[in-house]
């Protein structure tokens, strides 16, 4: 009799937790700023980023390709998934119910442009569902892969970071010392003096980081940042920021330096290991961030 399948989670952590122990987790590996090597997973179909504990799953596959579709998507794209090739499951909530609208007579409503009019409702309870989705390179038959525009130039992808600082309103210091820490006292965010960093992109990859933790102030995300330094609630927000970084300097560019967190990746192994749903949690929160 074959061994009854563990429930999506826990698959899910289960593959985490053994790239966080080879050090190949998708928020572990490091790329230069300016060489697109992190574009998140989409799908062309719809236009759409997967997003949350999808985009993890997909980013940990290691493709070379971020487009991801379903069997029937590829087919309705001209495309055939080839012979043999095994699909990624991805999970999806749906928290509203979509009916026809019926008139007196019991017959559907039709708009003026000969449409069934639909109405949404909202569930009592979400229902989660799963799809099988394949890479672009499990698919014959696409057309080349279009890279969405990006900014090429240095001084384009500083632009846009200080855009988001300022934006943010965020009280950001700068000191002459090595560290960089958001404080929820003060509601602050330190940072070495700008010459100290080895480039542009290394401060503004740094600054957004902190700014993942400035989003959990109570006025903001509300997340729990009273864990001290050292603690396992302290590496809990790491990785929340570590992953909300990850997104945010690959729409930017930026660069993506995951050796500042190497010691937080013991703890993020036992967390995960003792509670499989935390890695969804963490996506989902650096989704907010």
């Amino acid at each position: 009799m074959a061994a009854k399948k563990p429930p999506f989670h826990e698959q899910v952590a289960a593959r985490i937790i053994r790239q966080l122990e080879e050090g190949t987790a998708p928020f572990q590996k490091p790329w230069e700023p300016g060489s697109q090597a992190t574009m998140l997973p989409y799908n062309p179909t719809t236009g759409n980023r997967y997003r949350g504990i999808n985009s993890i799953q997909l980013l940990s596959e290691g493709r070379g390709d971020p487009r991801w579709m379903t069997y029937k998507q590829a087919q309705a794209a001209n495309a055939q998934v080839n012979r043999g090739e095994k699909g990624t499951t991805i999970q999806y909530w749906k928290f509203n119910d979509e009916k026809a609208v019926r008139g007196a007579d019991g017959k559907p409503v039709k708009s003026t442009s000969d449409k069934t009019v639909k109405e949404q409702t909202k569930l009592n309870r979400p229902r989660v569902f799963f799809a099988s989705v394949f890479n672009a390179e499990q698919i014959s038959g696409l057309p080349e892969l279009q890279k969405p525009e990006r900014p090429a130039n240095e001084w384009e992808r500083i632009d846009r970071a200080e855009s988001i600082l300022k934006a943010s309103g965020a009280v950001i210091k700068h000191e002459d010392q090595s560290r960089a820490f958001y404080s929820p006292g003060t509601d602050s965010i330190t940072l070495p003096l700008r010459e100290q960093f080895k480039s542009k992109e290394g401060y503004y990859a740094t600054a957004v980081h902190e700014l993942g933790h400035w989003t959990g102030h109570e006025s903001r995300l509300n997340r729990d940042l009273s864990s001290q330094y050292g603690t396992e609630g302290y590496a809990r927000e790491e990785l929340r920021a570590e992953i909300g970084s990850m997104i945010v300097n690959s729409e930017l560019n930026l660069g993506h330096d995951p050796s500042n967190h190497v010691a937080y990746v013991g703890s993020w192994i036992k967390a995960l290991k003792e509670d499989p749903l935390e890695i969804f949690r963490a996506a989902a929160d650096a989704e907010k961030i």
